[in-house]
Order: C-alpha cells, then structure tokens, then sequence
C-alpha cells in the first residue's frame, strides 16, 4: 500500500511539474523568477560566464555551455558552473573569435559525441574557422579530431560565424563568415562566406553540389554568406534554415539550397558602416542569378542562435522561430503557418541584454544565453 500511495505521488508530482516519467524537470532557478515588461516568466538558471557563446540542453537536465575565452563548461541543475571541461582546442581568442557553437550528435546518447566550432590559430598571427568533435566523458573531452577547416587562414578579428547543425540524413552543416574580406564570399576556390556540408566524421558527401568541379570547393553547399550566426533545421519539416548579419542594413534569413548564390556582397539591402552608400561591390537588392532574401531587416538586429519552438500544441509559442538579437537587445520570436513568417514580436526587451544563443527544452521552456562579461543562461516560460 505505501508503495502504491508513493507511486501516485510521485506521478502528481510529474504532472505539476509537466514531466514525463523518465524526464528531467526543469533546472531550478538560482535568481527567482521574475515578470519581464512583456509579462514573461524569466528565470535565471545561472550566472558568472564570460562571454557565453554557445548552448546544448543534456538529456539529464544539465547544459553545456562555452566561453568564447575558449572554455567549455556544464551549467548543473541547481545552477552551479562546473571547472573548464579538459579535452577542448586551443581557440584564438581575439575580437569576434574564441570558442563559439557547441552541439550534441544526433546520436549522442549511445556515442557521446559533442561537436564545437571555434576560431582556429595559424601562422603568423592569421585564424579561421573550424569545426570538431570529442567524446563527452564526465570533466573531459577526449579524442578531439577536427573534421573542417576553413582554408586559407587570415589576419583579422572579425566574421568567424559560426554555427553547427545535423539535418536527417547524417549530415552536419557548418556556418562561417567571410572573415570581413567581402569578395571572397563569391569565390568558390576559398571557404570564406560559405555554408559547408559534411558527414559527421568530417568526409565530403558524393551529392554535395561542387564535387568534381576544379574551381571550386567539394565542401561548398552555398555561398555568398556575409557572417552566419544563426543555423537550425526545423523539426516539422528538415528544411535548414539560417540567419545572417548584414552590414548597417541587410539581417536576412536564408533557406539555403545546393549551389546557390546568396548574393553577399553583390546583392545586399545593407550600406557601408562609414558612408550613407551600399559597398561599392553592392549592385543592387536584387541581382540576377542570385538569391533574394527570404525575410530581412532594413535595420539590422544582429541575428545570433536560432531555435524552432514545435511539437508543444497547447503553448501559444507553438511553430514559432526564436532568434537572438545582439545589437537591438532583445529577442525575437517570430511566428509560422509553414514556411510562411506571418508576424514579429520582440521579448526581453527590458532586460537590454544581447542575446547570443537561444534553444528549446524538451520541456517547452526557452533558454537563452547573455553576451556579457557576466553572462547569464536564463529560461522563459510561454504564456498561457
């Protein structure tokens, strides 16, 4: 009978709390939970990153999270910030660079696979982007192999991107900026301002859709990128989708397709940071022979971390896109019918942090990371 009687409990307690048996429940709130300006419950799950870049939920309810100094860390349950996790590469940690995305492998839960992207030091004080994985093993990462790196090396702080993403059929995407050297986004013989495809041990895919071709790179699935931060595939439907920074003007959002040329810095809505003028590379909007945007912003929000809000039919935040908003501080959900972006609405915008990342908890919460010295993880809960 004490049994039977514990085993309700217990089940209550799962159903308040909106867990399944065998899930975690929410990471406790080591701040209090607080109402922002738009009526959200904002919580704050931990504080005390420098610079947090990049954020991957755990199956245990824990997170991992990195610091752009070029340290991986677990976020606990209670909120507490485990020691640097051994095992990550050297980064170079100047201006935009550092250690940047962290992703769990599609089969993370029988490899232990953890995939980071991070600015790679070279030669003569030059870096570039690259990407790899190790296995997850308590305080360490063991095995780190590199499996891409954007080639050449160049001087420079700026436009790293970048993202990881795993799309259906064993294939991992890897974002990249074109490291502020315009032109060579629309040259396919470098990897700068490209979107990659690889498998998830690193190699070429056959299909990919420059292979064979001697002026171009077999790694390239599209181009014309100016500085990709943002890189997700929905849940509902495979489709990639990814967001970019233009200069002052021009944020826009791709839905990338093999082969493509996404303009940058030909096609651009964006103007030159010093003159009132487009670049002058910049032919137009819209070019000929290029992609048009999917969506953009005449006024740039400095689009960073991008995460599908689906599956959950009875929150009102249910097939929404979430972006992080750098420069105007806030974030940004915008709401699907499909494809289709029908509305914008902007949250936390009382707080005035730049949000960096942003993802969804199996337990239909919304975490974000704060780009700060002090940098905090926090979770949102939806509205009723």
């Amino acid at each position: 009978m004490r049994r039977f009687v514990a085993a309700v409990l217990l089940l209550g307690a799962l159903i308040a709390t909106g867990c399944r048996a065998g899930d975690s429940a929410p990471p406790a709130a080591t701040g209090g939970a607080s109402l922002s300006a738009d009526g959200l419950r904002v919580a704050r799950i931990a504080s005390g990153l420098e610079h947090p870049w990049g954020l991957a939920p755990l199956p245990d309810g824990r997170f991992l999270v990195t610091e752009r100094p070029g340290r991986l860390r677990y976020v606990e349950r209670d909120g507490r910030l485990s020691a640097p996790i051994a095992g990550v590469p050297a980064v170079w940690a100047q201006g935009q660079g550092g250690l940047l995305d962290v992703e769990l492998a599609p089969d993370f839960a029988t490899s232990r696979r953890v995939y980071l992207s991070y600015a790679e030091p070279g030669p003569d004080g030059t870096a570039g982007t690259a990407a790899g994985y190790g296995v997850l093993d308590g305080p360490r990462l063991t095995g780190f192999r590199v499996i891409y790196r954007q080639q050449p090396k160049l001087e420079g702080p700026n436009h790293f991107g970048s993202r990881i993403a795993f799309d259906r059929s064993g294939h991992v995407f890897i974002s990249q900026g074109e490291r502020f050297q315009r032109m060579l986004a629309q040259d396919l013989t470098k990897l700068q301002g490209k979107l990659v495809r690889l498998t998830l041990d690193g190699a070429v895919p056959p299909d990919n859709p420059f292979v064979g071709r001697s002026d171009a790179r077999p790694e390239i699935w599209s181009y014309g990128h100016r500085n990709v931060q943002s890189l997700a595939v929905d849940p509902r439907t495979g489709t990639l989708w990814e967001a970019e920074h233009g200069p002052r003007g021009g944020d826009e959002i791709n839905l990338p397709k093999p082969g493509r040329n996404y303009g940058w810095p030909i096609a651009s809505h964006g103007k030159d940071y010093s003159t009132p003028f487009p670049y002058p590379e910049t032919k137009g909007t819209d070019v000929p022979g290029m992609e048009s945007p999917y969506h953009v912003w005449l006024k740039s929000p400095g689009l960073s971390g991008m995460a599908f809000y689906a599956g959950h039919a009875g929150s009102k935040w249910n097939d929404s896109l979430f972006l992080g908003a750098l420069a105007d501080r806030c974030l940004i959900r915008l709401t699907l019918d499909g494809d289709r972006i029908v509305s914008e609405e902007r949250l936390l915008e009382d707080r005035k942090a730049r949000i960096r990342d942003v993802r969804v908890g199996s337990d239909g919460a919304v975490y974000v990371l704060t780009d700060d010295e002090n940098g905090e993880l926090l979770r949102l809960d939806p509205p009723h």
